[in-house]
């Protein structure tokens, strides 16, 4: 763990613009990890018994003609940091780590789009510097057309909120999107569609910069 929490968080840019970097673990696993791989863990993951063999009547079923993009951790973007003022000791001075630790996804073929569900699972630890309490995470997923030129097809930021419970040095946490929704590509082109994941801390600060809404005004008399 403190081999963990020693680890820094790359910075990128031209996010979900490139192609995947190797997941920890190596290709086998990250490919392994992203093709839902233990049906029982996907299942678990949105919310069904591990027993269970078929989803949820509302939930979105992938037909036999869809390939469902599998599911990659964005190069750079697999780890997110918070770290308190300097004292003089990166190890000492961090709050918290969070990792993504596996990701589950459902695919349905409904009025000519791809209608996918995507559930991304990670772990938070509490660092020397760290305490209980609500934090947010910076999360972006993004649906990438893969090839010579890697094109974004669809993309969308969360904060992702957690809560440390007191005296619990790590936990897990999960955020499901039901609705990650784009034209069903013609021919094979959606083997070339990669769902990935990745923390982004630049599109965090953004939200913050940006100005409030102005107020209402007031009606004449």
């Amino acid at each position: 763990m403190a081999l963990s929490l020693l680890a820094s968080c790359s910075t990128y840019h031209g996010l979900f613009a490139a192609r995947p970097a190797t997941a920890a673990g190596g290709p086998a696993a990250a490919t392994t990890s992203a093709s839902s791989a233990a049906v029982g863990q996907r299942f678990a993951l949105f919310g069904f018994g591990e027993g269970e063999k078929t989803p949820k009547a509302d939930a979105p079923t992938a037909p036999p003609d869809i390939d469902c993009p599998g599911v990659e951790i964005r190069q750079g973007a697999s780890t997110f940091q918070q770290s308190a003022t300097d004292n003089g000791s990166a190890a000492l001075s961090l709050r918290y780590q969070a990792n993504f630790i596996r990701f589950a996804r459902e695919c349905a073929l409904r009025a000519g789009n791809v209608v996918m569900k995507v559930g991304v699972e990670g772990r938070v630890i509490l660092g020397p510097a760290g305490a209980a309490g609500s934090l947010t995470l910076p999360v972006r997923l993004a649906v990438v057309k893969e090839g010579l030129e890697p094109r974004t097809i669809w993309t969308k930021f969360y904060m992702v909120p957690v809560v440390m419970p007191p005296g619990q040095p790590n936990v897990l946490f999960t955020h499901v999107d039901e609705d990650v929704s784009f034209p069903n590509p013609s021919g094979d082109d959606l083997d070339k569609y990669v769902v990935y994941v990745g923390f982004d801390p630049d599109s965090a600060a953004a939200e913050k910069k940006k100005p409030p809404p102005p107020a209402p005004k007031k009606p004449k008399r």
